[in-house]
C-alpha cells in the first residue's frame, strides 16, 4: 500500500490535491468555532447551495473562471444572512432554509434547461458530493486557494481578539467601542470564503461536516476558546489528509471518506470527553 500511495504521489494532480486539501481544511476549521457558538451551524450548508446556484449559472454563461461570480454572490449571501439573524423579519435559520432550497432548486434548474454537458448527472453528482473535482485542480487553481487561504488565515489571527469578542458576547463588544458590524462583515467574508475553495474537496451538500464536525470534537475535551481553536484546526487536517490518502488508495468518494474520518474522530472525542469527566 506504502509503494501504490508514492506511485500515486508522482502525479502533479494528487500533491495540488493533498495541499489545497489541508489548507481548506485549516480556514473550515478556524471559522467552525465561530460559527457553531453563535449557533450558524447551518449557515455553511446553506451558503453552500448559494454556490452551486452561482455555479450553475457560471456554466450556462460559459465563464473561463466561475469564481469571478460564485465568489461575489456567496459573499453577498452571507452579509444578508448574518445581518438577518439580527433585524430582518425573516430570522436567521428561516432564512438560511428559504435561501438554501430556492438556490439549489434554481440551480439544478437552470442546469437542466441549459444544459452544456453530455453527463449531467455526474456534473451535478461531483458538485454536490465533491467525487473528483479536487482531483482536477489546474495550477492556477491551486495557486489561488493558496492565496486565498493566507490571506483568509492572516485575517483570522489579526482580528483574533475582536472576533473572540463578538463571538461571545456582540452587544458587550459594542459597548466597550468594538465596531461589530465591521467585523460581523469579515466573518462572513472569510466564511463565503471558505465555503467556496472547500465545495472542491467535499462537495456542496458536505460542506458543513468540515466546517462543524472539528470544531464540536474540540469542544467535547476542551473549553477555552484558543484551544478549542487549535484542536479544531489540528483535528480538521488530520481527518483531511488521511480521508484523502484513503480516497486515493481505495477508489472512494473524495468528500464521503473525509467526512466518514470525520464522524470516527468525534465519535472518540466524546468517549475522551466521558472519560475526562468522570476523573473530575
Amino acid at each position: 500500500m506504502f509503494t501504490k500511495l508514492v506511485e500515486y504521489l508522482q502525479f502533479p494532480f494528487v500533491r495540488y490535491a493533498l495541499i489545497v486539501g489541508v489548507l481548506i481544511a485549516l480556514c473550515s476549521s478556524l471559522l467552525g468555532v465561530t460559527l457553531v457558538l453563535k449557533r450558524f451551524s447551518f449557515i455553511g450548508d446553506g451558503l453552500s447551495h448559494v454556490a452551486f446556484g452561482a455555479m450553475a449559472i457560471a456554466s450556462v454563461m460559459n465563464l473561463s473562471n466561475d469564481m469571478l461570480l460564485v465568489m461575489p454572490v456567496t459573499i453577498i449571501c452571507a452579509v444578508i444572512l448574518l445581518a438577518a439573524g439580527r433585524t430582518a423579519k425573516v430570522k436567521g435559520d428561516a432564512a438560511i432554509a428559504m435561501i438554501s432550497v430556492s438556490a439549489l432548486a434554481l440551480g439544478y434548474l437552470i442546469m437542466n434547461i441549459f444544459s452544456t454537458s453530455a453527463n449531467l448527472t455526474g456534473d451535478v453528482c461531483s458538485t454536490l458530493f465533491g467525487s473528483t473535482l479536487i482531483l482536477t485542480l489546474s495550477q492556477s487553481e491551486v495557486i489561488l486557494c493558496i492565496v486565498v487561504s493566507l490571506i483568509v488565515m492572516t485575517l483570522f489571527i489579526l482580528f483574533y481578539n475582536r472576533i473572540f469578542a463578538v463571538t461571545f458576547d456582540e452587544d458587550f463588544a459594542r459597548t466597550s467601542g468594538t465596531n461589530a458590524g465591521v467585523y460581523n462583515v469579515i466573518i462572513a467574508v472569510i466564511i463565503a470564503t471558505v465555503i467556496v475553495l472547500a465545495m472542491n474537496l467535499v462537495g456542496s451538500l458536505l460542506i458543513s461536516a468540515l466546517v462543524i464536525f472539528p470544531a464540536l470534537s474540540a469542544m467535547r475535551v476542551f473549553k477555552s476558546f484558543l484551544r478549542v481553536t487549535i484542536c479544531s484546526a489540528i483535528v480538521s487536517v488530520v481527518c483531511t489528509f488521511a480521508g484523502m490518502l484513503v480516497s486515493i488508495l481505495c477508489g472512494t468518494p473524495v468528500g464521503s471518506t473525509i467526512v466518514a474520518a470525520d464522524i470516527v474522530v468525534y465519535a472518540c472525542f466524546v468517549a475522551a470527553g466521558r472519560i475526562s469527566s468522570k476523573r473530575e
